[in-house]
């Protein structure tokens, strides 16, 4: 494993974190063994259980965890507050009554079956108690696991409950960004379908009325390539996997998303990002927007000529 250090670095002290590059698939623990043998096994158990090893920026405790080669494993030595342990969740806003995330790619929003602890509402719960243990944080909306971008949690429910049962005059943008295959001749359209789900979690998209609910995404194309797309996307209704469907609708699937018709993958993730979201704050009636810009891996897919 090829090892970077950072943090102040005198002679004889150890280095805040550690981070290497891994070059051999195999379970946490050992991979540790092996890039820190100056280390002793209980520090690594316990640098685990504490959610002081991060890979790729995520924090893992199962000492099980299996790595790929090519990942990348941070440790930290020194205990930090969980309040400054957000570990890949960006608070762009703060006050007494609103936060708003950058969530990155990977993270859930909120709870499965399959996954109860590594969630963004997991991470934001935790950071509000540790100001007092009575605190609570309550989910505005959603985006997908494999979806990055701005997430609006509310401190009290009735908070939570004025956004969401006023959100059509409240919510005044919500745009996303998307590198889709293929080039998209138009500038620009508007998709309009009917979208209902199915048994396996999969959305359908109809033009008959009776199948679904109504869709409406608005697009923009802001570059081409011979082989991607960067498209904006702007959202007139909020159904499930609504862009994701109505870009396979048009031909032009979201990169790396197989389940909705793509067959590239060259981000290493979903290429789609929510970029804007503006609001009337519920408490002051003043309007917040926030962006969070298109991310560097999606520039990339588009050298300059």
């Amino acid at each position: 494993m090829k090892k970077t250090r950072t943090g102040s670095r005198p002679e004889k002290k150890t280095p805040k974190s550690d981070k290497v590059t891994v070059e051999h698939s195999g379970p946490l623990l050992t991979s540790l063994i092996k890039a820190f043998p100056q280390k002793s096994r209980s520090l690594l158990k316990a640098v685990l259980r504490d959610q002081q090893v991060l890979v790729d920026d995520h924090p893992i405790t199962q000492f099980d965890h299996l790595l790929k080669a090519g990942q990348t494993l941070e440790v930290l030595w020194e205990k930090t507050s969980p309040r400054n342990r957000l570990h890949g969740l960006k608070i762009v806003f703060e006050d007494e009554y609103l936060i708003v995330v950058e969530k990155p790619a990977g993270l859930l929003t909120v709870a499965t079956d399959k996954e109860k602890r590594k969630t963004a509402y997991a991470l934001l719960s935790d950071y509000v108690k540790t100001e007092h243990p009575d605190n609570k944080i309550f989910i505005v909306h959603r985006i997908d696991r494999e979806t990055s971008g701005l997430l609006l949690f509310a401190k009290n429910e009735a908070i939570k409950h004025q956004i969401q049962e006023t959100w059509g005059a409240t919510i005044k943008e919500r745009i996303y960004v998307a590198v889709v295959e293929g080039e998209v001749l138009r500038e620009g359209g508007t998709i309009t379908s009917f979208l209902n789900e199915s048994k396996a979690f999969k959305v359908y998209s109809s033009q008959n009325p009776k199948n679904g609910q109504k869709a409406v995404t608005h697009y923009k194309t802001l570059k081409t390539g011979k082989d991607y797309s960067l498209l904006e996307i702007q959202l007139e209704t909020g159904r499930k996997h609504q862009i994701r469907v109505h870009l396979q609708d048009i031909g032009h699937p979201v990169v790396g998303d197989t389940k909705y018709g793509s067959q590239q993958k060259p981000l290493g993730r979903l290429g789609l990002h929510a970029r804007v979201l503006a609001f009337t704050h519920p408490a002051t009636g003043k309007l917040c927007r926030f962006d969070t810009g298109i991310p560097s891996k999606f520039h990339r897919l588009f050298p300059r000529e």
